[in-house]
């Protein structure tokens, strides 16, 4: 479980892995519902959304704080752990999103706006990620090659994205990368995608739908074929 955390927080560049010291990653529903994992160092937390925590490698990890920052009217909390990494404490966060449009409502996301629209046959999504709200943390002592990434698994098919790799990842994901250095001074990050209103998963269980009829129609027409034959071998015995 903690493995794939790991690959999941920490992404791939070429043959070596990414290491983000803080990651939000969106799965987005066309509903507007959401579910958002925070993968993020102890001193990030801290840092860039001012959650009170012991930013010291060996303090022990205070769950109760940590679920009641993420917990609000608008979000859930299903899931806190935690791993080590460089001999440092890392943290995941699972939240179950109610409503994206209002997800700015809870402190840890409050640096962000978030806007969901539909017209016609497009779904536009829209956040715009502002300066962070924490205190400064020297004791940190970050490298500068840290990275913060905002990463987005869609629905339905990308019609238009402004992501900076111009790349969608297998899966239909998007990434949003940024040096921890200018989230730290506030530097924004912009999120545009526009979508098809139908998902993937309705299409291909449609198509699958539409697949189990014509098997059924052929294999109806095929048995009425046989009994058709059989009936008129039997006649032309009879006669």
């Amino acid at each position: 479980m903690v493995a794939a955390l790991l690959l999941s927080a920490a992404g791939c560049g070429g043959m070596m892995p990414r290491q983000y010291e803080y990651e939000e990653e969106m799965y987005l529903d066309l509903d507007g519902t959401a579910t958002v994992y925070v993968n993020a160092s102890v001193p990030a937390l801290i840092a860039l959304r001012g959650i009170p925590l012991d930013a010291r490698p060996t303090a022990r990890l205070d769950r109760a704080a940590i679920r009641a920052a993420y917990s609000s009217a608008v979000t859930r909390v299903t899931r806190v752990s935690s791993w080590r990494r460089g001999g440092r404490r890392f943290v995941h966060v699972r939240v179950d999103v109610y409503d994206v449009r209002r997800l700015s409502e809870a402190a840890p996301f409050a640096w962000s706006s978030y806007a969901l629209a539909r017209d016609h046959d497009t779904v536009t999504f829209k956040q715009r990620v502002e300066a962070p709200s924490g205190r400064p943390l020297p004791e940190a002592r970050w490298t500068g090659a840290e990275l913060v990434a905002f990463r987005l698994h869609l629905p339905s098919k990308i019609q238009y994205h402004d992501a900076p790799s111009r790349q969608v990842e297998r899966g239909n994901i998007l990434v949003w990368e940024q040096s921890l250095t200018d989230r730290l001074r506030g530097r924004p990050v912009s999120l545009e995608v526009r979508l098809d209103t139908q998902s993937i998963l309705y299409r291909t269980l449609w198509l699958f739908g539409v697949m189990i009829v014509v098997v059924a129609a052929m294999f109806a027409a095929v048995i009425w074929w046989i009994v058709r034959k059989g009936h008129a071998s039997e006649a032309a015995r009879v006669s």
